[in-house]
């Protein structure tokens, strides 16, 4: 027989639905205080990926075995590699025409094979490949105003105004001290597949590190924070390849014009060109 609810018994039925309620209100809030914080999950990182468009087309001589370039006041300055070839000229972007030149010396172990050039100021730098000697000229005269030593092996060379940034080959990238040229951090280079290495010539555009990864047609761009490759532009067919040339290397920026040049070791032409999204 079902049980006669007693004036007592409904209080207490009243009581606990206020209870449960109340505890309902209570703890809804702690279910979401992850919404609450304003914190929001971080977006995956990307690369953009590029093809190119070519905007000009400039002689070069095909003699140069390029290793690092550098276009600043209308003009592009140029590092030569290969042992009794390694040089750095000074070179007029319309014409190709070799305006100043200055062969690297020979060291206790031969020659001199010369890699990236750096400008800042009125000095130009140049590392060497295995040597772990870098040279400094001035940028007027190209007479020497010293050298540097480095622990690695010299790839490529760019600035920030604030820090050198160097490669030596790896997935590794070296800042420097401008003032000092002592290594203030490294960064690693990487993307979504993990170590990019046999970063070679560099170039800092825009908040960014572009650079040559060796024996490719490929450019990356590099966050200088991170690491992370941010994009990786395709240069495959910009240039009708012949017998002597060599592989793509060589970037530099007209940042007064926002213009992008890259060429070869050995290329008969230097390209200006433009990006263009995949």
């Amino acid at each position: 027989m079902p049980k006669q609810l007693t004036a007592n018994d409904n209080m207490k039925s009243t009581l606990s639905y206020t209870l449960i309620f109340l505890l309902a209100v209570a703890v809804a809030p702690l279910s979401n205080c992850s919404k609450s914080t304003g914190q929001k999950e971080t977006e995956p990182e990307v690369t953009q990926h590029y093809t190119f468009r070519v905007v000009n087309e400039y002689p070069h001589d095909n003699n140069a075995y390029t290793q690092g370039l550098v276009y600043i006041d209308s003009t592009l300055y140029e590092g030569t590699g290969l042992r009794a070839h390694s040089s750095l000229r000074r070179v007029q972007l319309e014409t190709g025409t070799v305006l100043q030149i200055r062969n690297l010396p020979t060291g206790v172990n031969g020659d001199y094979f010369g890699e990236g050039v750096s400008v800042l100021g009125d000095r130009i730098f140049q590392l060497t490949w295995l040597s772990k000697v870098g040279f400094i000229y001035d940028r007027t005269t190209f007479d020497s105003l010293g050298q540097f030593e480095y622990t690695t092996q010299g790839w490529g060379l760019t600035h920030d105004d604030s820090q050198f940034i160097m490669s030596d080959g790896t997935s590794t990238l070296y800042f420097w001290d401008t003032a000092t040229l002592e290594i203030t951090r490294t960064v690693a280079v990487h993307d979504t597949s993990g170590a990019v290495s046999r970063l070679n010539e560099l170039e800092y555009i825009n908040g960014e590190i572009y650079a040559n990864v060796y024996q490719t047609n490929r450019i990356v761009r590099i966050s200088p924070t991170t690491g992370f490759v941010t994009g990786s532009i395709d240069l495959t067919g910009i240039i009708e390849w012949t017998p002597g040339m060599d592989v793509l290397n060589g970037i530099a920026y007209d940042s007064v014009n926002d213009r992008i040049f890259v060429t070869g070791k050995n290329w008969p032409k230097l390209f200006e060109i433009e990006l263009v999204e995949l």
